[in-house]
This record gives C-alpha cells, structure tokens and sequence, in this order.
C-alpha cells in the first residue's frame, strides 16, 4: 500500500477509514516481525505505515469535529 493522500482520505467514508488503519495495522505488525528476522527489505515501510495511521486518524476526528 503506497502512502496515502490527504485528499483520497477525505474522500473515504468512515467505515473505510476504519478499514484502512486496521489493515495498517496488520501490515506494520508483518513488518515488525520481517525487521526482527533480518527480512525486511524496505526499512522506510514501517515509518510511512505509521503516518499514514496518524493521518487517517487525523482526518477522521477532523470530520468528527466538523458534524458536531
């Protein structure tokens, strides 16, 4: 999964957001355990796994605060 966009984040409903931070999630987990075997290839994963969870998550307490 390629970093994620602001605007496709925006775009996403709520259930998807949801979604998306799970399989997040799952990914940075797989990736943890590739790194701690001497797996992983592409180090900068993890970090770009990571803030694309802060973002989603950003975005969504955003539109939270906007319907209330």
């Amino acid at each position: 999964m390629a970093e994620m966009k602001t605007a496709d984040i925006r775009a996403m409903s709520d259930d998807q957001r949801d979604d998306a931070v799970l399989n997040l999630k799952k990914e940075r987990f797989n990736l943890r355990f590739q790194r701690a075997t001497g797996q992983l290839e592409n180090t900068s994963r993890l970090r770009e796994a990571r803030r694309d969870i802060a973002r989603i998550k950003t975005i969504a307490a955003q539109t939270r605060a906007k319907k209330k």
